[in-house]
């Protein structure tokens, strides 16, 4: 069933040009360094729209340590300022979800962006895993 979904996913809806759009662009983000933390989130996001079903999307752990305290608070500053961003990219998937569900074809696409709703809105510590 998730070959399938995936298939759906790929050709008729062309999911893998979303993965790859998302996953340079977040590429493009960690090489500026400034906005490394979003960055990284999308490159996440990117992996998982490249393969949605059987995938998912969770919030990383994070070790203690004095490094991994600066990164969470640079992290939070950088997200705060990407969000006017995220509330735009979240409405952009909103009005993609209800034009996929009007179509029966499109119904798997919806429900992949539906998955990845939250990363639209805040990328920042996700990570893509497996699931079974």
């Amino acid at each position: 069933m998730k070959l399938i979904g995936n298939l759906l996913w790929h050709f008729p809806c062309f999911g893998f040009v979303s993965a790859f759009i998302i996953y340079f662009f977040g590429l493009f983000l960690t090489i500026t360094i400034v906005a490394a933390p979003i960055g990284l989130g999308l490159i996440e996001l990117g992996k998982f729209l490249l393969w949605p079903f059987g995938n998912s999307m969770v919030n990383k752990t994070e070790s203690s340590g004095v490094v991994s305290a600066i990164w969470e608070a640079y992290s939070t500053l950088i997200m705060i300022l990407y969000i006017p961003f995220g509330i735009l990219f979240t409405i952009i998937a909103l009005f993609q979800i209800f034009f996929l569900f009007v179509s029966i074809i499109g119904i798997p696409a919806a429900l992949v962006i539906i998955k990845s709703l939250g990363t639209f809105f805040n990328p920042v510590g996700k990570k893509c895993v497996p699931y079974q």
